[in-house]
């Protein structure tokens, strides 16, 4: 029997359009001989869809009538596994019931990537695709990464982190951020990817801005040290925390100080030619021009970057390299890249439904290994158990 598979797109995230674009590359590449695969939309309120028109990219220019023609459900744990159905049973419309063995979460940001989706199916019971809630959420705080790949050895450049209280005193934030790091300055919101609200700031006037700019984002922002001769170089990684191998490397190009989001998602489509092709389409150079043995270096860092945070299926791990002395530092790791990176793979050798077919397949695996843990402890602890009142007993 095919495995039944929810491939999961969208989501409460300021990259759900990119979103869209990824989950319906990856529903297009799935081995539909192989799995039996239901897209699934997420709207920007997290409700969702499924139906006929999902998986057509065409059919998200009119989102609204999409809806119309689609059917709103949810998940729910029955005694044999996990259903969708419809969210609100009429008697005349169609009654849904499809049954899923695993998610796909094919999903950017906030909200969805960082854990929050994760732990909503695996409180479900529902075995899923990529990394769990612990490597979600810590891939998407950029401070926290950084803090646990330093404790392993993995260079990074130094950041400090700020709060909303801090914002409340700006004067006495930008005086902080002066004292040190000093300009060029990065400013960064602590969670988001697709470069949104990240900037870098040369004078105390764009520092400002930036800072104000970061803060649409988030509630917290990291300050870290700009380098000024920046190479930026990407790498993927498939795998899990036992093994792992590395994809090709590329060089995105960019028009800024930073690779923008219109470089990540309006250079290749671009905006009066054509629609996105989400990361896919980045104008970058693969392979990355490098010498043998920097290749090697990229490669095994992200490797070991991966494998340090625990992560699972694919990742996208994006190195800085200060060209002024050729140091290679790690930027951040992306647990659910955009188009899955699938670009990186092919130059080695894997095509896009291999890669996916390896994602599941290490879902699965996980899903195995989870079985055999003890997650119950029989006691007799209730049995005596007592609330209220001078003589209750202390549990």
């Amino acid at each position: 029997m095919k495995t039944r598979i929810a491939l999961m797109f969208g989501g409460r995230s300021v990259e759900h359009e990119v979103s869209v674009i990824s989950g319906i590359q990856a529903y297009m590449s799935i081995d539909k001989e192989k799995y039996d695969v239901t897209p699934v939309y997420l709207t920007k309120e997290n409700e969702l869809y499924v139906g006929e028109k999902i998986g057509s990219i065409e059919s998200y220019r009119d989102i609204p009538s999409l809806l119309k023609a689609s059917q709103r459900v949810i998940m729910i744990n029955e005694g044999d596994g996990v259903h969708m159905v419809n969210h609100k049973a009429g008697l005349f419309g169609k009654k849904i019931d499809i049954p899923v063995d695993l998610a796909f979460p094919v999903v950017h940001g906030t909200n969805v990537e960082d854990g929050a989706l994760q732990g909503y199916l695996k409180t479900l019971g529902l075995p899923f695709v990529g990394c769990d809630v612990t490597a979600s959420a810590v891939g998407m705080d950029k401070y926290v990464t950084k803090a646990v790949l330093k404790d392993n050895d993995i260079p990074v450049l130094d950041s400090f982190i700020y709060t909303m209280s801090d914002y409340a005193e700006i004067e006495r934030l930008l005086d902080d951020i002066e004292k040190n790091i000093g300009y060029p300055v990065i400013i960064k919101p602590y969670n988001t990817g697709s470069s949104v609200g990240i900037s870098v700031a040369k004078n105390r006037s764009e520092l400002s801005k930036s800072v104000d700019d970061a803060y649409l984002y988030a509630r917290k922002i990291i300050a870290e040290h700009a380098i000024t001769k920046l190479r930026e170089i990407n790498c993927s990684v498939l795998g899990d925390e036992n093994k792992a191998e590395a994809s090709e490397c590329e060089e995105p190009l960019h028009t800024k100080d930073i690779l923008s989001y219109e470089d990540k998602y309006m250079s290749g489509g671009g905006k009066k030619t054509g629609g996105s092709k989400g990361m896919a389409g980045v104008s970058r150079k693969i392979p990355a021009e490098l010498t043998p043995e920097k290749r090697e270096e990229v490669r095994s860092l992200a490797v070991k970057s991966f494998q340090k945070l625990g992560c699972n299926g694919v990742a996208r791990i994006d190195f800085m390299i200060d060209e002024e002395n050729g140091n290679l530092y790690f930027n951040e790791i992306n647990t659910i890249p955009g188009s899955l990176s699938f670009y990186l793979w092919e130059p080695v050798g894997v095509k896009y439904p291999e890669l996916l077919d390896r994602m599941i397949k290490l879902a699965l695996e996980r899903a195995r290994l989870d079985a055999s843990v003890t997650y119950s402890f029989d006691s007799n602890i209730l049995s005596g158990a007592v609330l209220g009142g001078s003589k209750a007993s202390k549990l």
